[in-house]
């Protein structure tokens, strides 16, 4: 009779299965999938990096459009309070929820031009009577306008020599330098629609040792 073994032979077999079992990885199975996790990577990084840019983009747009933007003054017609090449932020907003106020920086489009546009200040509201006397004086529904913006005495009433009333969606504006501005006194401008303002210069950001609010104080 043979006796066998037993465990001998069965640590065998789990050494040989074992074995078997630990099947050593291809190297260049191993490269190819670091790569493609690499290439997937840069692919998120990519789409994420436009997906940045397009909000920048969608962002930079909204403001622009509806809110805000910054405009440049060309020529003489606000000195003293503004001067050419000064560069404002204009309030595209406050207009959309609320109407121009007496005093108010506006800018709106050159009737004979809609590609250039006016700054002029706000003097009359809808549905007031604007007259100019010969001494320059501004009156609003017979009364003395008291105010200190203009560079100088009006030389030059204009249409406002005889009274003007205001339509329900109409303002007369002047510039603050009232003997070289083309403004509400004239016909080339006349009086303006509130629809045809887009919006009101807030704040003058350049030059840097003259930034300065432009809202009138209340």
């Amino acid at each position: 009779m043979r006796i066998y073994d037993l465990n001998k032979d069965d640590d065998s077999e789990d050494d040989d299965i074992r074995h078997f079992g630990d099947v050593e990885k291809d190297p260049d199975e191993e490269s190819d999938t670091d790569e493609d996790d690499g290439n997937k990577k840069k692919v998120r990084e990519a789409l994420w990096f436009i997906l940045y840019i397009a909000i920048i983009v969608a962002v930079a747009f909204i403001i622009v459009k509806f809110i805000g933007q910054r405009t440049v003054v060309s020529g003489r017609s606000m000195e003293n309070t503004l001067s050419d090449g000064d560069n404002l932020i204009m309030d595209k907003i406050t207009y959309r929820i609320g109407n121009p106020k007496r005093f108010d920086i506006v800018i709106f489009p050159d009737p004979s031009d809609p590609s250039e546009f006016f700054i002029k200040r706000v003097i009359g509201l809808p549905g007031e009577t604007v007259r100019i006397g010969s001494d320059g004086t501004i009156y609003i529904n017979g009364k003395k306008l008291t105010e200190s913006y203009g560079k100088e005495v009006i030389n030059n009433p204009g249409l406002a020599a005889s009274p003007i009333t205001l339509g329900k969606d109409e303002y007369f504006v002047l510039g603050d330098n009232r003997n070289d501005s083309l403004d509400s006194r004239f016909p080339e401008v006349g009086p303006i629609k509130g629809d045809e303002i887009l919006g009101r210069a807030v704040f003058r950001i350049y030059p840097f040792n003259h930034m300065k609010g432009l809202v009138p104080k209340r």
